[in-house]
């Protein structure tokens, strides 16, 4: 990818870059009632840079 980017990609490359963040460690008490649950179980939108690709 170039490193001059459109305001329009950048934008949703930011996006993207921000929905991979693990849930925060407090859902888990709240949704399971309990802590023995990582909080990347339940977060929204799972995606690696090397395994899925987002359209440009």
């Amino acid at each position: 990818m170039s490193s001059n980017k459109h305001p329009a990609v950048k934008k949703r490359l930011a996006k993207a870059g921000s929905q991979t963040v693990w849930a925060p460690f407090w859902t888990v008490a709240k949704k399971y009632g309990r802590y023995k649950i990582h909080p990347g179980r339940h977060t929204h939108v799972k995606r690696h840079w090397r395994r899925s690709n987002i359209k440009p």
